[in-house]
């Protein structure tokens, strides 16, 4: 009695086993692509739009800046004989052949030998403004597309979440987890897209005003070097 009971159990018990090994679990995986495109085109796009400039930007100024920051060592040895043996269009001829940043604020300076030092250092300091300028162009852009792109990545999200509410308003049968994934997806990739490249944008922008600040910080170190060069006493 026993022991048919046993053999009556044991055929059930494997026929379980078998059924759950059957059950093979199914891994989805996600690509970038397709994780950006559902995102939304219409959000996407404008972002991959500000991450391209970003990039532009970033690359341009950091050349740019870059040359900027190359100074020959020489270079006020030789002004400062040419000032001392009287050579001032020698002097001034250097200043345009050198043709750096801080060689044409010299080169201001050198035109204006024989005016008043006051004068002298105003010009000097109104090409050093404009050249600062120049070094900070487009650099507002890179500011705010760090702070635009989170902003469109949020609002991303909104309009996500509205697609996901407003799938369950119209649903009369009930909501189902894949009608909401789909906006739940969108509002939660569109807000990670939008801060990356804010954070980016955030970085960048402030490595390339470091780099300004260095030039500029250059750039006042070599116009004091040239003033006390003209109050030195002629030998």
């Amino acid at each position: 009695m026993l022991l048919n009971l046993l053999l009556q159990i044991t055929p059930d018990l494997n026929t379980s086993a078998e059924g759950i090994e059957e059950v093979v679990p199914h891994e989805e995986t996600l690509s970038v692509i397709e994780l950006l495109a559902s995102g939304g085109w219409y959000i996407m796009i404008p972002l991959a739009i500000l991450s391209v400039v970003a990039i532009y930007i970033f690359i341009e100024r950091f050349l740019a800046i870059q040359k900027a920051t190359k100074e020959d060592p020489k270079f006020m040895d030789q002004i400062k004989d040419f000032i001392h043996d009287g050579k001032i269009d020698a002097a001034n001829h250097l200043c345009k052949q050198t043709d750096t940043t801080f060689a044409r604020m010299i080169q201001k300076g050198v035109k204006r030998i024989g005016k008043p030092l006051s004068d002298i250092s105003t010009a000097i300091e109104n090409v050093g403004k404009l050249e600062v300028y120049k070094l900070e162009e487009s650099l507002s852009t890179l500011a705010t597309i760090a702070g635009a792109a989170p902003m469109i990545g949020f609002l991303g999200t909104v309009i996500g979440m509205i697609v996901v509410f407003h799938e369950m308003r119209i649903s009369d049968s009930g909501i189902e987890i894949e009608q909401l994934s789909g906006g739940i997806m969108q509002a939660m990739v569109t807000t990670v897209a939008g801060l990356v490249i804010g954070i980016i944008a955030y970085i960048a922008y402030n490595v390339l005003v470091a780099k300004v600040e260095k030039v500029v910080y250059k750039m006042e170190a070599t116009t004091i070097e040239f003033m006390d060069l003209l109050q030195e006493p002629a030998e």
